[in-house]
């Protein structure tokens, strides 16, 4: 595939995930920046606080993030979501859960990806497609999750990306099935996974108007490219 290249995941599936851009040539460039904004932030084996986050370091790929909130052990509500992210759902994410931008079949997988993001902690890139329908498009798309820490060390939040291919082609509402993933546990030393915090993660501080991020989301994040506040 030219200029891709291809990492093994290392579990037993041996799924594949192809990282640097899709078939058709479009970059995976918004994933990447995101994962060397997270990468710089933390540092060598590090998770982050999601208080650190400046979205104003992301402006260029807001509506393609969003910001998600543990809930269970393997659910969680988005938090925040950009444009991109309400284009392919037909709706606004804030307070919808995780699995609402994939298919029946790839939930429960979806959700045993989103626990090991908090709990190992680790990276996870997915590619995604659309079900295959006689006679309609196949959608790909590519998701990356980077686990984020509270001040507390425990983690219940992750910045994400999602990107897709061939916009429009489908209707909304889209929905993905998992065609490979790639996960990278953090380094030893990160920040771990806190049962307490996700008995009662609605019991915190006052949220301001971005939580999750370093401080109040400044005027220029309205539309077009705006991430959404859950309420």
């Amino acid at each position: 595939m030219g200029h891709s290249r291809q990492r093994h995941s290392g579990e037993a599936s041996g799924k594949v995930v192809v990282l640097d851009r899709f078939r058709s040539g479009r970059s995976l460039s918004p994933l990447r920046q995101a994962e060397a904004y997270w990468l710089a932030l933390g540092g060598e084996g590090q998770v982050p606080r999601r208080d650190q986050i400046d979205p104003r370091a992301l402006e260029n790929i807001l509506a393609h993030s969003f910001i998600l909130e543990r809930v269970t052990r393997r659910g969680a509500r988005f938090r925040l979501a950009g444009d991109h992210l309400t284009d392919l759902s037909g709706m606004d994410l804030r307070g919808a859960p995780f699995t609402a931008l994939f298919a029946d079949d790839a939930r429960a997988e979806a959700g045993a990806i989103l626990q090991r993001v908090f709990t190992a902690p680790a990276v996870a890139e997915l590619r995604l497609q659309t079900p295959k329908v006689p006679g309609a498009p196949v959608l790909e798309g590519r998701m990356l999750l980077l686990p984020l820490a509270s001040e507390d060390g425990g983690i219940a939040r992750a910045l994400g990306v999602l990107v897709s291919d061939g916009g429009g082609a489908i209707p909304p509402p889209v929905r993905f099935d998992i065609g490979n993933r790639l996960l990278r546990p953090v380094a030893a030393g990160a920040a771990q996974d806190s049962e307490a915090q996700l008995a009662t993660p609605a019991v915190e501080r006052a949220s301001s108007a971005a939580d999750g991020f370093a401080e109040p989301l400044p005027d220029w994040l309205g539309p077009p490219h705006h991430l959404r506040l859950v309420k």
